[in-house]
């Protein structure tokens, strides 16, 4: 009789997200479901809470994780700040900037889009300029971008809006846990993240943190937030001292995000930081010896996220299906305009590895081979563990 089960082969993830996870996160997706009002799990939600403070670079009270992939988290922080004529300055660089911008537009914002070049960040000398027109109540930034690779220096863009009063949403979600973030030092009313990338769990839970300048607008409102869900002061009152019911949380996957926070601990931020860019190094001196180019300038590259040049001619769906069929690994494909352009190489969490660095380099050159591109596999191999041991 042929099963019914499913079949999930085992794969290793080195796309843009989901990620492989560590083994203890695999242990801790097995704990015993627990009531979302159970003061166990209760327990548990305000350590989460306690530990993604210290990842977010903040003291804000209102930090916790939503029910949802990151979108949810992105969205809480769009519907809670914006409501209708309410101008909001949008960065776009890439994909997930352009998401922002549609999201304010569905809570009838006033909507302007700066817009960028993709694989560069957002200039602040734009953002100066247009700041200077006056009245914007947000504006949204991209940290990391996820289509590009692109990480966006803040400390500029941070200070201008601190000199126009204007309030900073910030999309954390592919660097919260590999790079550093400065939410309290960068002055942000709200930034999101999610839980499948450098925090290392799986999709499902969006880490998020408002300050209290961002609770006080909520509380301002002219007009009840658009998001039933998604209101965060409805979220505070199950989340704090009220324990006010609002959802069935998961305690399987809070579970999880507990024990990965807790390995983030283990190992320190700054050492994670700096084990993240050093396998980002080292892909990067790898994949640049065997004869192929990086979207991004060096100075703004993400460690956790490499955008790689598809060569002239090759099929990217014919390597990526290779790469999957044949060594079960998983890469991802370019988005929006980067379509069939590009290759997003991740390195998070528990899966920037330099294990996973040497087995992209190998089997992308095998790949390639079967294309008729010719790579120097033994340059690449050097140049990265050259990286690797420096």
């Amino acid at each position: 009789m042929a099963s019914n089960r499913a079949e999930v082969p085992l794969r290793k993830l080195m796309g843009p997200g989901p990620l492989n996870i560590h083994p203890r996160i695999y242990q801790a997706l097995t704990a015993p479901v627990l009531g979302h009002l159970d003061p166990a799990h209760l327990k548990i939600l305000d350590q989460v809470a306690e530990h993604l403070r210290k990842v977010f670079g903040t003291q804000n009270r209102v930090t916790n994780v939503t029910p949802g992939t990151g979108t949810s988290g992105m969205e809480a922080c769009v519907t809670n700040l914006l409501e209708p004529e309410d101008k909001v300055l949008v960065c776009v660089h890439g994909y997930f900037g352009d998401r922002l911008g549609q999201m304010a537009e569905r809570q009838g914002a006033a909507v302007t889009v700066l817009e960028g070049e993709w694989g560069k960040p957002t200039d602040p000398e734009q953002v100066e300029a247009a700041l200077k027109n006056g009245g914007y109540k947000v504006i949204t930034v991209v940290h990391a971008e996820t289509s590009t690779g692109v990480l966006q220096p803040m400390d500029e863009i941070a200070n201008l809006a601190k000199a126009h009063g204007t309030m900073i949403i910030l999309d954390t979600v592919t660097s919260l846990g590999g790079i550093e973030v400065k939410a309290d030092e960068w002055g942000l009313a709200a930034a999101y993240s999610c839980s499948q990338k450098c925090i290392g769990c799986p999709s499902g839970l969006s880490p998020v943190t408002f300050s209290d300048r961002a609770i006080e607008a909520v509380k301002k409102r002219k007009s009840p937030v658009r998001s039933w869900y998604l209101d965060i002061s409805l979220l505070d009152k199950y989340w704090g001292s009220d324990r006010v019911y609002h959802h069935t949380s998961s305690s399987t996957l809070c579970c999880a995000m507990l024990e990965a926070l807790t390995l983030i601990e283990e190992e320190g931020l700054q050492n994670r930081f700096a084990r993240h860019l050093k396998n980002h190094q080292a892909l990067v001196a790898g994949v640049e010896a065997m004869g192929l180019q990086m979207v991004v300038s060096p100075e703004h590259r993400l460690p956790t996220l490499n955008t790689v040049r598809i060569p002239e001619g090759v099929d990217d769906m014919k390597v990526r299906g290779y790469l999957l069929q044949n060594f079960n690994l998983e890469i991802g494909g370019g988005l929006g305009v980067f379509g069939g352009k590009v290759w997003r190489v991740g390195l998070m969490g528990y899966s920037s590895s330099a294990e996973n660095v040497l087995f992209f380099i190998s089997s992308l050159s095998r790949a390639l081979a079967l294309q008729g591109v010719k790579t120097d596999l033994t340059a690449g191999q050097d140049a990265a563990m050259s990286a690797l041991n420096a």
